[in-house]
């Protein structure tokens, strides 16, 4: 089922696709070639991921021109000294975020004179 989807999308890309550029993941970014009778609509933009189709690997760059909101993407040369490179959703894999958590046992104890509350 993935890959008859996956192949109806290629063939419509080749047919109605015109690629606008790719990123540095290697997903490549298209615009709908013709408007022929739907002047009034925008064209469509899409993006085909190279591996995992998940949205947050979509970086700033071309996320502001998938939705519109930009005509052209943004250059990602032009970036400030403190942005950090691009990185997708990282939960579920062993890279995801996990804080440090005091092991059973080495809490701290409570300090003296705190009463719990007791529903009555």
């Amino acid at each position: 089922m993935v890959y008859a989807r996956y192949w109806s999308m290629e063939i419509f890309t080749f047919f109605k696709g015109s690629l606008i550029g790719k990123d540095h993941q290697g997903n490549r970014y298209y615009q709908e070639r013709f408007l022929f009778k739907k002047a009034k609509r925008k064209q469509r933009r899409w993006v085909m991921y190279r591996g995992i189709m998940e949205g947050s690997r979509v970086p700033a760059e071309w996320f502001g021109w998938l939705h519109h909101s930009l005509d052209v993407p943004l250059d990602s040369t032009l970036k400030s000294s403190w942005q950090k490179p691009h990185q997708s959703n990282q939960t579920g894999t062993s890279l995801a975020y996990r804080p440090s958590m005091p092991r059973e046992g080495t809490q701290k104890s409570v300090p003296e004179g705190y009463e719990p509350w007791r529903p009555s």
